[in-house]
């Protein structure tokens, strides 16, 4: 039987899932063309702040490594980006003058860093924290203990910081909200968070609005972060971490549906059916994605329908939030700032742990874990069944174990 050709573009995680996903169901069908912009195989991005941080090498994140290509009989063009796809002639090239043909194509293009259009932000010392790339740079800094700006409070910026503490720099976090993930957390939680990063280090200058960064005239060197009050921020070296936007350019440029992502229906399909797409480039009924566990879920779905099984269809699930932020384990999930909600609140300074529930009508509608999170799935069970915890009101704090007190 002659195989189809399959293309993916996109080396990551969510495409490279997929493409394992699809080996497993049908190891024979295509012939799999894998392209990448980056010059070696896939690794784990989530795992990129221990190695900024000097704990893990880069070797140590790497999934797929160049072998487990070759092994498999799939082509990879390491360090091709994708200039155009014909979708007429089905065919892909790449900036190398490399032309691959499909019968199906995958688009695993993923999230670009969004960096923020401050005047002076194309200087080469303000950089991302996006790839492997991003992080050899912050580990060449221009003088030895390195000024680092963090721009960006959240789980990002906060991960940048911490590895450049780490490794011996003097940083400062500049976040524009008035307490840090102030998405995930709750403000006492997240004051409770700045404490211990202050202890270990870090910096911090809050509801602070920047407005231009500076260079010396003379060595052409960055100079500082100024923001809008008229204060000023020295640095060495700014790193944004605020944030990513999904890469749809190549998506556009095919002529297929994008909205703020590319749109795909339950089978990840695009507009065009030979098309699919995973990952942080999709929007699927709405939502975007950013988390792992819903990008595997793509996956899993997506090779389901590549492999021409055809009986599954991507169903979005509720998440919850489970960070460790420079050795603190963080949870959070529901609607944990609810104005209604009685709120149910235990705090041990001793160990260094906060707990908020928010029960309205009987039922459990958020919470905030802060050093204690053991109870956290069954806290986002209790959230996304809606159970009735009336029963449970006096114990709730105390996790799991009261629902078998109040049993007895």
């Amino acid at each position: 039987m002659t195989r189809m050709q399959l293309v993916v573009i996109g080396n990551g995680m969510a495409g490279m899932r997929t493409v394992e996903e699809l080996l497993q169901l049908a190891p024979d069908k295509y012939d799999i063309t894998v392209i990448g912009r980056e010059p070696h195989g896939n690794y784990n991005r989530i795992m990129l702040s221990p190695v900024l941080a000097g704990e893990k090498a880069f070797e140590d994140i790497v999934i797929h490594p160049l072998s487990w290509y070759a092994e498999r009989g799939i082509t990879l063009l390491a360090g091709h980006t994708v200039t155009a796809v014909d979708r007429v002639q089905r065919r892909v090239t790449t900036d190398q003058g490399t032309d691959v043909s499909y019968d199906r194509l995958l688009l695993a293009t993923g999230s670009l860093p969004f960096m923020v259009p401050l005047p002076g932000h194309d200087h080469p010392d303000v950089i991302s924290f996006r790839d492997i790339a991003d992080v050899r740079r912050m580990l060449a800094p221009t003088s030895v203990p390195a000024r680092v700006a963090v721009l960006g409070g959240g789980l990002l910026g906060l991960e940048a910081a911490n590895g450049l503490v780490k490794q011996g720099m003097k940083v400062t976090v500049v976040n524009d909200a008035a307490y840090l993930l102030n998405r995930q957390l709750d403000e006492e939680a997240s004051k409770l968070l700045r404490s211990a990063l202050e202890a270990n280090g870090i910096a911090f200058k809050v509801s602070a609005m920047s407005s231009h960064i500076s260079h010396q005239a003379e060595t052409g060197k960055l100079q500082a972060l100024h923001f809008k009050d008229g204060s000023e921020l020295p640095c060495d070296l700014l790193v944004m971490a605020v944030g990513v936007r999904p890469n749809v350019a190549l998506a556009r440029s095919m002529g297929l549906q994008v909205d703020k992502a590319i749109l795909v229906n339950d089978t990840l399909q695009t507009f065009d059916p030979r098309v699919y797409a995973v990952g942080e480039c999709v929007q699927h009924r709405g939502a975007l994605f950013g988390l792992v566990a819903p990008l595997y879920d793509q996956a899993k779905v997506c090779a389901n329908h590549l492999a021409e099984m055809g009986i599954s269809r991507y169903i979005q699930k509720p998440t919850a939030t489970t960070l460790k932020v420079s050795g603190v384990a963080l949870f959070s999930a529901g609607d944990f700032n609810h104005e209604a909600a009685d709120k149910l609140i235990y705090r041990d300074p001793a160990r260094g742990v906060y707990k908020k529930l928010c029960v309205a009508d009987g039922r459990l509608v958020g919470a905030v874990l802060y050093g204690d999170t053991q109870d956290g799935a069954w806290y986002f069970d209790l959230i996304r069944e809606g159970r009735d915890v009336r029963h449970l009101r006096d114990d709730l704090l105390f996790g799991a174990g009261s629902e078998h007190v109040a049993a007895a």
